[in-house]
């Protein structure tokens, strides 16, 4: 990472979340299309879901994006989430900034279908793109995920079904129930894709362009990015720590202070306490 930091920093971190269902990998393999046919060097981060079981990923994501497999200027890296919560894995981050020092223009982090919690990629992402489909309650779904406040962009995709333009209409009800009428805000498009077929690709690459030209000119791509660098220094922190806290337990100090506070003679928050003390010092 110290060999790498120096040559990041240039790239436009899209991510891509939304429902299983409603065509992550088809949308992210038209969005790749549509940016090689305007020249950019394109990397793809594609995080499939661990079973909490076996702990196995089928990291079935490549499959989709087949007839990008010879192009030199694409790369495609499948990572699985290792039970990491989210939407995203533990080394996201940092597979972003190998990609980004590498030369890649355009990197597109496809996240785990998103349920109610898993927003994580806004943190991660420059421009995050919310994907909806039609029929499936998403419009609900969206307002209670938090997932409205997390999109750049909202993609209603498999705009070909029925009641693909009532999801559109609530999805934009929604939105300006939250608009806030300060002059200079980003005001999130709703847009219609078929992104099997590719209709509807370029209007969301303009959309793209246009968000990174008023992140720019605002400043607030600069803000994102030391945000994100923050969030980054803080897991890495606490992942150190978690790691020291299990030296602790083994040490048995831990479960010194677990007796004391089940006999009554040290309160949970004092224990608690002696434990960051003894880590800190």
């Amino acid at each position: 990472m110290a060999a790498l930091t120096p040559h990041a920093g240039s790239a436009h971190v899209i991510g891509i979340t939304g429902s299983p269902g409603v065509g992550k990998s088809t949308s992210t393999n038209a969005l790749v299309v549509g940016l090689r046919a305007r020249g950019k060097r394109v990397g793809v981060l594609a995080i499939d879901p661990s079973s909490p079981f076996s702990g196995g990923a089928l990291l079935g994501d490549r499959i989709r994006m087949s007839e990008h497999a010879l192009d030199p200027e694409v790369y495609i890296r499948s990572m699985a989430s290792r039970g990491h919560l989210g939407g995203v894995s533990w080394a996201t981050p940092q597979a972003i900034r190998i990609l980004d020092a590498a030369g890649c223009d355009i990197i597109i982090v496809e996240t785990v279908g998103v349920g109610q919690s898993e927003v994580e990629v806004a943190g991660l992402a420059d421009t995050s793109i919310v994907l909806l489909a039609p029929g499936m309650g998403d419009g609900i779904q969206a307002a209670k995920a938090g997932i409205l406040e997390i999109g750049d962009i909202f993609v209603v995709n498999k705009a070909d079904r029925e009641g693909a333009d009532a999801t559109v209409r609530d999805l934009r009800h929604m939105i300006s129930l939250g608009d806030r009428t300060e002059p200079g805000l980003w005001r999130p498009p709703v847009l219609k894709t078929v992104a099997a077929t590719g209709d509807g690709v370029e209007d969301v690459l303009e959309a793209i362009g246009k968000h990174y030209a008023w992140m720019a000119e605002k400043g607030v791509l600069e803000e994102r990015r030391v945000r994100r660098a923050a969030d980054e220094i803080e897991a890495i922190a606490v992942q150190a720590l978690r790691a020291r806290m299990g030296d602790l337990r083994e040490g048995s100090d831990l479960e010194g202070l677990a007796h004391d506070v089940v006999a009554g003679r040290l309160d949970p928050y004092a224990a608690a306490d002696r434990v960051v003390g003894s880590l800190t010092a």
